[in-house]
């Protein structure tokens, strides 16, 4: 069985789940959350819904990578379904990154659809009333949506590794929000605390504690470019963009080799 059967394979494992009903209600809570958020702001309702959108995609959809993990490796494993996938000759890299590519064109595919439907809520809001300072649908909107697919990539390949070493599905849901928030939000914690110390006692040895996690984390804080969109300019992105770029694909690389080698490495009972 070649990696492009396992891709095949998947996308059936995914339809049978009932990705395409997850599908349905995240877009329902999408426009449900959207339109709300748009009525709490008098003079810039399409800001203020684009943002509240922006936050729902990057909190539901890392759950759509967890349930799709879970249900395409973790359980392959819970119901020893490895007995049929792994009795085939042929490396067990295959069966990992054929789920992996499976994972990522299902999320990346609903990122897409998701973005689209925002962009058309936040254009029909948009249209109720002109604000001083517009959000920006074109390129800008493009820019963010590419960050954010990054995001999503990072997190599906933790998510597969999680799934490989892990002896229940549930820690694959506790380990990759964990991780989420964490990475989230370190960088934003030693920016605080290097503008006001007094939130903590003794601030300096805790901000050189976080920033340890510089070293051993990806910054997905730093992903979150949502405010080239929001205000309609390049200079919201990262002075070091393209060095983020290339760490968080290289974490990517890295965490797969990691998946690969702890597969390999897997007995199975």
């Amino acid at each position: 069985m070649s990696m492009s059967s396992d891709f095949l394979v998947a996308i059936r494992i995914a339809v049978r789940a009932r990705f395409f009903l997850f599908t349905f209600w995240l877009f329902i809570v999408l426009v449900v959350v959207v339109l709300m958020a748009a009525q709490f702001s008098a003079r810039q309702p399409a800001t203020v819904a684009l943002d509240i959108g922006f936050s729902t995609i990057r909190l539901l959809l890392p759950l759509g990578v967890v349930l799709l993990i879970q249900e395409l490796l973790s359980r392959e494993f819970d119901r020893r379904y490895f007995l049929n996938s792994l009795a085939y000759p042929r490396p067990r890299y295959k069966l990992l990154l054929g789920r992996f590519a499976a994972v990522a064109v299902l999320t990346l595919g609903l990122l897409l659809a998701i973005a689209l439907l925002l962009a058309l809520l936040v254009g029909l809001i948009s249209q109720g009333y002109a604000q001083g300072t517009p959000v920006a649908l074109d390129h800008h909107y493009l820019v963010s949506i590419a960050f954010f697919a990054l995001d999503l990539l990072l997190l599906t390949a933790l998510a597969c590794l999680l799934a490989v070493v892990a002896s229940t599905p549930s820690f694959v849901l506790i380990g990759t929000f964990g991780f989420m928030l964490v990475a989230r939000s370190f960088a934003a914690i030693i920016e605080l605390l290097t503008r006001d110390a007094s939130l903590v006692g003794d601030a300096e040895n805790y901000r050189a504690g976080v920033g340890l996690l510089g070293y051993l984390l990806p910054d997905l804080g730093a992903l979150d470019v949502r405010m080239v969109a929001l205000y309609g300019s390049m200079d919201f992105l990262p002075a070091d963009w393209p060095w983020l770029l290339l760490s968080s694909l290289a974490y990517i690389v890295a965490l797969l080799a990691l998946a690969v080698w702890a597969l390999q490495r897997k007995r199975f009972a």
